[in-house]
């Protein structure tokens, strides 16, 4: 399990990096909403089986973001902001994909460090 010491860091380049590659400012959500939503979910993204579920406040905060990014610009950052995320803290890419269906909410982009968040 990694220390906060090092999420941190993590996070906050994240957050950085996207200040320059976020969608236009007409979003209302923003990436720090993103990966206030889904820090519950790293150490599953990282670490987990997929044999095991999601843990619930990990779910919850999935659940927040789908009903949270209802319009196009919403979407875009939130993808772009889960895109950099999953390259930066080096998720697994097939328990990221799965997180939204394991949850039983409905995205509509992956979680995934290809995805082309412009669609």
């Amino acid at each position: 399990m990694a220390s906060s010491s090092i999420l941190f860091p993590l996070l906050a380049s994240v957050i950085f990096g996207l200040v320059f590659f976020a969608a236009p400012s007409s979003s209302s959500i923003t990436c720090s909403d993103v990966i206030k939503d889904l820090r519950p979910c790293i150490n599953y993204l990282r670490g987990g089986s997929g044999a095991a579920p999601p843990p619930s406040p990990c779910c919850a905060g999935a659940s927040n973001l789908a009903t949270s990014a209802t319009t196009t610009a919403d979407k875009q950052t939130a993808c772009a902001c889960l895109k950099n995320a999953a390259t930066n803290i080096n998720l697994n890419p097939d328990l990221a994909k799965a997180l939204p269906s394991k949850c039983g909410i409905s995205l509509s982009f992956q979680i995934s460090p290809t995805v082309d968040c412009s669609k």
